[in-house]
């Protein structure tokens, strides 16, 4: 399970700020991915494990390509504890 630190230093990139963004839209594989992007392949596939190993992401495979989603729960998670400065401060 990601810590809290996990979550955010995996937010704290754009490129992958910009995947969590286009995962919105719908499922994508690293190659559908990639084209949105001026990285290669490779580059783009560690984006994608840093996000997925932060919890933010989920995959599965189809066939010999790999379907990236995002795992709406762990952005709850998230929400939760910044909403947590915004409740004290109204205080």
């Amino acid at each position: 399970m990601s810590t809290i630190n996990d979550l955010f230093k995996a937010l704290s990139h754009e490129n992958r700020r910009e995947m969590l963004v286009l995962l919105k839209k719908g499922e994508l594989t690293t190659l559908e991915m990639a084209t949105h992007f001026e990285m290669s392949k490779m580059g783009v596939a560690k984006h994608l494990r840093i996000l997925k190993n932060a919890g933010l992401i989920n995959s599965y495979n189809k066939g010999q390509y790999l379907y990236y989603s995002l795992n709406p729960i762990v952005f709850r998670d998230v929400s939760k504890w910044i909403d947590q400065f915004y409740s004290e401060s109204k205080s």
